[in-house]
């Protein structure tokens, strides 16, 4: 690239000099193609001029802010790639941390899991024993009154095989003697 405003006029310059000589005096008598390819880099060089006069310099401060933008551009990329870099790592890190959470949640539900399981089990086994001892309450007192059921229908029936053994054996004057003892006995108590 050229330096300075006044290096490329000068260059112009010259190079439109170079012309204005070789088109009055043709000391090498050229072939006429060739002397029109020639006009035509001469033409080309005048129409650079021109250009750069008619807006040179805003395409000359145009490359270089373009320029400056880009690397204003890159740098802002490179801060954002950057931070994505930093969130993809707070994120990784967080799933990390998701994964020993999950972890100790399991670990604690699986403990109260069990002492829920204890706690249970300790009540049916409360439970239970009072179920037994209630049966085994229940039980005794059922065999209580079977048995006085039993003495009951035995005293009765012995009674009543006694008073069968004794109405055979006993005479009338026996049994008047039996009424006369107890009634003495009864009057003595």
């Amino acid at each position: 690239m050229l330096k300075g405003n006044k290096t490329v006029p000068l260059i112009l310059a010259l190079l439109l000099l170079a012309a204005t000589i070789f088109n009055v005096a043709d000391p090498m008598n050229l072939h006429p193609d060739l002397k029109n390819q020639i006009w035509r880099v001469i033409n080309f060089v005048i129409f650079l001029a021109v250009i750069y006069y008619a807006g040179g310099r805003k395409l000359f401060t145009f490359f270089p802010s373009r320029s400056k933008e880009i690397e204003t551009e890159l740098s802002d990329l490179d801060a954002r790639r950057k931070q994505a870099e930093k969130r993809l790592s707070e994120v990784e890190q967080s799933i990390a941390n998701l994964d020993e959470e999950r972890e100790r949640i399991l670990a604690q539900a699986q403990s109260q899991g069990e002492a829920l399981k204890a706690d249970i089990i300790a009540k049916a086994e409360s439970a239970a024993e009072i179920i037994k001892q209630q049966a085994k309450i229940s039980a005794e007192q059922e065999a209580k009154l079977a048995l006085e059921e039993i003495k009951a229908e035995l005293a009765e029936k012995v009674t009543e095989a006694a008073e069968a053994m004794i109405r055979k054996k006993l005479k009338a004057e026996d049994h008047q003697a039996l009424i006369n003892d107890s009634l003495t006995r009864v009057v003595l108590n």
